[in-house]
């Protein structure tokens, strides 16, 4: 039985339910209301069915972030990513967003207008790490990227600092491939800190004293930008210092790696 006929003969069996008190219904109330509850049901499946195929986006974004960081500890014996989270935006925020731009909430405008439904955050150790790791995904031959903002060479005037990339993914499913969008941000431990702290500043409903906090907030955003360029330089100055290996220690160096765990 198809998907149609079940919800034919369920519309039927409610609408004739006699523990349902409805009003007498002429034949084309009926179809009326049988229109609009199917449309709405149809919408409400769509809904879903989008939202699983952002899920699985963000699943391919993020293994892509996971095979990068494997080779870089297997080659080099060093993870430029700490850790990733992922989110799915809450269907109230998409609302939300697209009531801002007087959308309606269709399933087609959400694809269409939002780039931000599926968000990927990885965090890294150093500041150069972020454009290593952004630049490496950006060259895959699957991946087109939609938009870049560097909020790390120009920070928003909050203090907040991150790259922000959009970029589209291919996800095959078993009758078709969709290119579907994912927001990538990354950024360092330091700028992760401050962006949680000045989320819990945001939405809170009453701060004393909020503007001197910002104010605070905006003081701390620079003395992180200033400790991250200095650990990456004193990173930089203990690698320089090290002696140019020769062509034996790099291999007797990628032999050792052998034994690295590979997950």
């Amino acid at each position: 039985m198809s998907r149609e006929q079940k919800f034919d003969d369920l519309f039927t069996e409610v609408i004739n339910s006699p523990e349902l008190e409805l009003p007498a219904l002429s034949s084309d109330e009926v179809e009326m209301v049988y229109s609009h509850t199917k449309q709405l049901i149809g919408t409400m499946v769509e809904y879903k069915e989008l939202m699983m195929m952002y899920t699985c986006a963000i699943k391919e974004v993020k293994t892509k972030f996971d095979v990068l960081n494997t080779e870089f500890n297997v080659r080099y014996r060093r993870n430029p990513i700490e850790f990733i989270s992922t989110r799915l935006k809450r269907t109230s925020s998409i609302a939300e967003k697209l009531q801002n731009k007087g959308l309606a909430m269709t399933p087609q405008n959400i694809e269409e207008n939002l780039n931000d439904v599926a968000g990927v955050r990885v965090i890294c150790a150093y500041i150069d790490d972020i454009y290593s790791i952004a630049d490496a995904l950006i060259q895959q031959d699957d991946i087109t990227l939609i938009a870049r903002k560097d909020y790390i060479a120009s920070p928003k005037p909050n203090g907040y600092r991150s790259l922000h990339l959009i970029v589209s993914v291919p996800v095959f499913f078993a009758e078709e491939k969709r290119d579907m969008r994912v927001e990538v941000q990354i950024r360092t431990i330091a700028m992760d800190f401050w962006a949680s702290l000045e989320h819990q500043l945001k939405y809170k409903q009453a701060v004393e004293n909020e503007q001197e906090i910002v104010d605070r907030l905006r003081d701390c955003a620079e003395v992180i930008a200033s400790t991250d360029r200095e650990m990456l330089s004193i990173r930089s100055e203990i690698e320089m210092a090290a002696d140019i290996p020769s062509e034996d220690d790099i291999l007797f160096e990628k032999i050792k790696n052998f034994d690295v765990p590979i997950y």
